[in-house]
């Protein structure tokens, strides 16, 4: 059976960045801009539309913790680079696992907990009563959506781990995930902070 290659291959180049990750930071560009207009959306909404501040106030400690997990899911996302560029495969495995696994729990968290207790609670879908309740449901879930993505493409990540993809010189892989990785998070402490806290 043939295995995969560790030895680094010279990136193409025309700026004197590796193109791919060029590539990257452009389609997190145009997420910006996706982001900014469903934030826009929020705030005209929002400033235009009753707020349930007691139901809101009332998701703030479990939406706390579920920032907290995703936060920690970052730094794991940090340190699977750190070991990759170490050489230290078995770490880099555990922390590209535990970054899954932390960004699986969030979803979770957002999707199966915190949703029907928010619409239990009145904040529907649909608008009724309160208008937040689009805009709501609306950004948080593109923002989870956003973060499964992230999670499909770390299995990925973790799979061509398994197999020895990845080395000291060769770790581009586990840089570009983690580029898209901490781009989610700093979207949801934006989300947090504007939903939850003001």
């Amino acid at each position: 059976m043939e295995h995969a290659s560790t030895h680094a291959v010279p990136a193409e180049t025309n700026t004197g960045i590796d193109n791919r990750k060029v590539g990257i930071w452009l389609f997190l560009g145009s997420e910006v801009m996706f982001f900014a207009s469903l934030i826009g959306a929020y705030l005209l909404t929002r400033a235009s539309a009753e707020k349930p501040a007691e139901i809101m106030q009332n998701a703030v400690p479990l939406i706390s913790v579920n920032t907290f997990v995703l936060i920690v899911s970052s730094l794991t996302m940090v340190l699977s680079l750190a070991f990759a560029r170490r050489g230290n495969q078995g770490s880099m495995k555990l922390a590209l696992l535990a970054t899954i696994l932390l960004g699986a729990t969030f979803v979770t968290i957002q999707f199966a907990v915190e949703y029907p207790r928010l619409n239990s609670e009145g904040l529907t879908m649909d608008g009724n009563p309160y208008l937040f309740g689009s805009t709501f449901y609306l950004l948080t879930g593109f923002h989870g959506m956003h973060v499964l993505g992230g999670i499909i493409w770390n299995v990925l990540v973790l799979l061509k781990a398994m197999r020895g993809a990845f080395s000291r010189e060769n770790h581009a892989g586990i840089e570009f995930a983690g580029l898209y990785w901490h781009f989610v998070d700093l979207v949801w402490i934006v989300l947090f902070t504007l939903i939850y806290l003001l």
